[in-house]
């Protein structure tokens, strides 16, 4: 465990990438692997995580907007960059400039795109996103050949190099026979579009559908590549959720923060705001330096929530606050200013994990681990 310069901090065993990665690899044979690293890698550290996985050998990495695939190409990363979202129209001078890939939002979105490109004698490198059910981004294809010819238009257009096509799957994640079917239903449309851009002489390019839960459950797909987020962290978003693999995963983030304060209150006495929290014995509270303006949920006051100090147990009790949060250590001895607090990790033989904190804030790990503050500093594991 690394004890930091600040008050509270996330250690990160970059390494252990490399043994989640071989996980997934079982599960997808052949298939390569994207690692989706938006969100800044879901509050893991996106540089960090795709120099890791670029050692390992991936060679192509999905964001979200264009500064964060600015922000990689700025660190060094030099491997195909996918941006899986809109880049607006000021910005797609970096997409030719910077050799980033865009993805084809929908019909009028590459048509625009293929203007500029034009303008400007550039080409644009782009993937063509399929909507198959998630009704969020790219061209409709729910019935059979409808917008079919707009597909085929996209990958004519004449200063776009299209190189890819992609889906998504929504509810990969249950296993309940409405979402099976409703999934198999999109693996069928997905092929059968790339079945009729052959018809036409186009070659489709690069194909990728399966998400994290799509690897999980859908493994052998005979896509190009796959798009795991949280799995090469090695959690999924509800560790709850059935799944059909069993695959031997490696959490890599654990969670830090310092005790700034131990005093012991009376009975009758009150924790934190609202007073929702009144002691009923004499109670020693140590004061830790970690709130939810770090990500820690508000969500988790009095619902039980307890995190390790000297490797116990402790319950945090009261309203947790901005910057800090009070944790009941009376059953602790020897708790003093500058011991460690543990909220995800390991300490000693007992862990808590980042399911418990999304299932008490009533939400999933992705939210949970995206929502860690840029002020929480991600150090290293060594």
């Amino acid at each position: 465990m690394l004890k930091s310069y600040s008050r509270a901090w996330c250690e990160i065993d970059y390494k252990a990438i490399n043994h989640n990665l071989d996980e997934i690899q079982k599960l997808v044979g052949k298939t390569k692997i994207m690692g989706i690293v938006k969100a800044n890698a879901y509050g893991h550290g996106d540089v960090a995580c795709a120099r890791q996985m670029a050692k390992w050998g991936v060679d192509f990495f999905g964001v979200s907007s264009i500064d964060e695939a600015l922000n990689l190409r700025e660190n060094g990363i030099d491997q195909d960059i996918l941006i899986l979202g809109y880049t607006p129209v000021e910005h797609f001078h970096y997409l030719y400039e910077k050799n980033i890939v865009q993805s084809l939002i929908s019909f009028e979105y590459a048509q625009k795109l293929n203007a500029f490109a034009k303008e400007n004698d550039a080409m644009i490198r782009c993937h063509c996103k399929v909507d198959t059910g998630m009704c969020r981004t790219g061209i409709i294809y729910q019935d059979q050949d409808k917008h079919m010819d707009q597909i085929i238009a996209e990958y004519r257009l004449s200063n776009l190099s299209v190189e890819g096509i992609f889906s998504h799957f929504p509810v990969s994640d249950d296993l309940g026979v409405d979402s099976r079917t409703f999934t198999e239903n999109q693996i069928r449309l997905f092929k059968e579009v790339i079945d009729n851009l052959k018809k036409e002489g186009i070659n489709c390019g690069i194909k990728h559908i399966q998400n994290s839960y799509g690897i999980l459950n859908y493994m052998d797909l005979g896509m190009d590549y796959c798009r795991p987020g949280l799995l090469y962290m090695g959690v999924t978003s509800d560790d709850q959720i059935p799944i059909l693999s069993n695959p031997d995963f490696i959490p890599i983030m654990s969670i830090y923060a310092n005790v700034s304060l131990v005093k012991w209150i009376q009975e009758g006495q009150s924790v934190s705001y609202g007073r929702n929290f009144i002691a009923t014995k004499p109670t020693k509270v140590a004061t830790v330096s970690i709130g939810y303006a770090d990500g820690i949920p508000r969500l988790l006051s009095n619902q039980g929530f307890e995190v390790l100090i000297h490797g116990k147990h402790c319950k945090v009790i009261g309203n947790i606050c901005m910057d800090q949060c009070m944790v009941d250590v009376t059953d602790v001895e020897n708790v003093k200013e500058g011991d460690i607090c543990c909220f995800v990790g390991q300490m000693g033989q007992e862990r808590v994990t980042i399911d418990t904190i999304s299932r008490l804030a009533k939400t999933i790990n992705n939210e949970t681990m995206s929502a860690i503050a840029a002020r929480v500093p991600r150090l290293e594991k060594r």
